[in-house]
C-alpha cells in the first residue's frame, strides 16, 4: 500500500533512552534543515516509544527530509521515514478541518446510546391495559 506523498512524515526506529523534550528537539534540528517545522509528535508511551511525526508546512518539504534522512544514523540506529498514513492534527487546524477527538468521541457516544436505548425501549414488554396489581414476569409486586 502506498502512501501518498503530504506534508506529515513518520519517522520509526529512534533511540528509546531519550526523554520526549530532548528527543523533539534533537529531531526538530535534524529536520528544520529541510523546511519549517509545524509540529513534532512523540510519545513515550510503550505503544508509541521510537516513533515520532514530523510536521512541515508543505510536503516538497516533507519529500525532501524523506528522500535525504532515510536510514540515517541516529544515535546508532537507522531511522525509517515514510509519509504519515492520516492528515496531521497541525495541518487540519491550518486548513479548517480539524474536529477534537474529544467532539468527535462524544458524538460517537451520544448516537451509541441513543442505540441501545431504542432496543431496549423495543424489546420491553408491553403490560395489559387494567393489568396493575398482577405481580408480573417478575414476580416483583410493588407496594401499594
Amino acid at each position: 500500500m502506498d502512501i501518498a506523498p503530504n506534508q506529515t512524515i513518520y519517522v520509526n526506529n529512534l533511540y528509546e533512552k531519550l526523554g520526549k523534550e530532548e528527543l523533539k528537539k534533537c529531531l526538530y534540528s535534524m529536520f528544520s534543515q529541510f523546511g519549517r517545522i509545524l509540529d513534532v509528535v512523540c510519545l513515550k508511551t510503550i505503544r508509541l516509544r521510537g516513533q515520532a511525526w514530523i510536521v512541515f508546512t508543505d510536503a516538497a518539504s516533507a519529500t525532501n527530509a524523506l528522500k535525504s534522512m532515510q536510514g540515517f544514523l541516529f544515535f546508532d540506529k537507522p531511522i525509517k521515514i515514510s509519509y504519515a498514513k492520516t492528515k496531521s492534527d497541525a495541518v487540519a487546524k491550518l486548513d479548517g478541518s480539524f474536529k477534537p477527538d474529544k467532539q468527535l468521541r462524544a458524538q460517537k457516544n451520544a448516537a451509541a446510546r441513543e442505540t441501545v436505548i431504542r432496543k431496549t425501549h423495543a424489546n420491553r414488554p408491553v403490560s395489559a391495559p387494567g393489568a396493575s396489581g398482577s405481580a408480573g414476569a417478575s414476580g416483583f409486586e410493588p407496594p401499594n
